[in-house]
């Protein structure tokens, strides 16, 4: 009963982890603009999440290291450096859109200006990140952001044409008055979205936190395959709030309170708060988790020591950088650029990466000196190679069609 438990747990927590302020802001734009006509690279970026994350959290699990110390030792320090810059570029993007959406928020649930919760928004992540052990955190924040279902149960309670909103899952290159160029411009920050790089990176070191070994594969895998499927599930709906209520108005979504406009208008004041604390709750989680894969990544490259297992003294160095770039964050956030803008150039980014973050995860994952009998099987392999060539397609698209479409503006 206990180990039941224990697997429950971390699909909920995997649950709550998936949906970061990325997730949120270019769901809800997307569904604002195209209605669910992109759906399809929702299924298609958990698939991949799930392909990557399951082979870095079986590296941790079998080796006992987080997948970047093996990268760096197996690939060379030049090829580990390249890794290094571009995941803490795109991971120290990703934490100041989380720092912001969480202002924005609290905004919502006091009317206060976001600008006064950013530095209060820091400080809590490194109160959190300082005092709190790692299960608590993961436990708390990811078991409050399962609240953000309020946008599934938006979508029952709104009461559409069923057949009108399964009729517009189907994919079109140019729904509407939007050109081709646009759609696939967010075809790709939805697959940013869906494939943060910080993402395998936390799972690989969280799993070393935890202490996983070779019998924690199945709990692993159920975590993967349970977890990131549904938070993709809450992906669409928020998709389809947006679809319901704010396409046929014309509205655009530019702010956390549109967002969130169709589940006021489906149930209430009351379904509202709900909603809010869940965006609150995964937007936190996801500062938390951005602020660690900062530390986790230079720590791990540096051969210092790191972990929230270990007592801050004796991981001086780890703790130091995730303040540094919790300072990093606030810095951009204090040139008064836009957060929301942040979380959309923050997931484009985030393609960008990607070759560069699941390539050595990849190759990792099938070296037997690491690995020994549990390296990647043939459909692993066909899996990873044939979403390596659509991340790389992503990538070499991303800025190009960033800079036709005015970031699809």
């Amino acid at each position: 009963m206990k180990r039941l438990f224990a697997v429950a747990l971390g699909i909920l927590t995997a649950i709550g982890g998936f949906l970061d302020a990325g997730d949120l802001v270019t769901n809800a734009v997307v569904g604002s603009r195209f209605g669910l006509s992109l759906a399809w690279v929702v299924v298609v970026g958990v698939v991949g999440i799930c392909v990557f994350a399951n082979m870095s959290g079986r590296v941790a699990a079998v080796s006992g290291r987080a997948t970047f110390e093996i990268i760096r030792e197996r690939l060379g320090p030049r090829v580990g450096a390249a890794n290094l810059l571009a995941s803490f570029a795109v991971t120290l993007l990703t934490l100041t859109a989380e720092v912001g959406g969480i202002a924005l928020a609290l905004q919502l649930a006091s009317s206060v200006e976001p600008r006064l919760w950013m530095p209060v928004a820091a400080l809590a992540v490194w109160l959190v990140l300082w005092r709190v052990k790692f299960k608590t955190m993961e436990n708390v924040t990811g078991l409050l952001g399962l609240t953000l279902v309020a946008f599934a149960i938006a979508v029952f309670l709104l009461g559409p044409d069923w057949g009108e909103l399964a009729a517009s899952l189907a994919p079109t290159s140019a729904p509407g008055s939007e050109s081709v160029a646009v759609y696939w411009y967010f075809a790709i920050a939805l697959f940013g979205a869906a494939m943060t790089p910080y993402e395998v990176f936390f799972f690989s070191s969280g799993g070393v936190e935890e202490r996983w070994t070779v019998k924690d594969l199945a709990t692993t895998r159920l975590n993967v395959l349970i977890g990131f499927p549904f938070g993709g599930i809450l992906s669409i709906a928020i998709a389809a709030c947006a679809a319901i209520v704010l396409l046929p108005l014309g509205v655009q979504v530019d702010s956390m309170s549109q967002i969130v406009l169709p589940v006021a208008q489906a149930g209430g004041t009351l379904l509202l708060a709900v909603v809010i604390l869940g965006i609150v709750a995964a937007t936190f989680g996801a500062a938390l988790e951005t602020a660690l894969s900062s530390g986790y990544t230079i720590s791990q490259y540096f051969g210092w020591s790191w972990g929230k297992f270990r007592r801050p003294a004796r991981a001086a160095r780890f703790h130091l950088t995730m303040i540094i770039a919790l300072l990093l964050a606030l810095g951009i956030l204090a040139t008064n650029v836009d957060p929301i803008a942040v979380t959309e150039y923050s997931v484009v980014f985030s393609a960008v990466a990607l070759p560069l973050t699941y390539l050595p995860v990849l190759v990792v994952a099938n070296d037997p000196e690491y690995m020994g009998k549990h390296v990647n099987g043939r459909v692993t392999n066909l899996l990873g190679t044939v979403y390596l060539v659509l991340i790389l397609v992503a990538s070499l698209a991303a800025i190009p069609l960033m800079i036709i479409t005015e970031a699809g503006a």
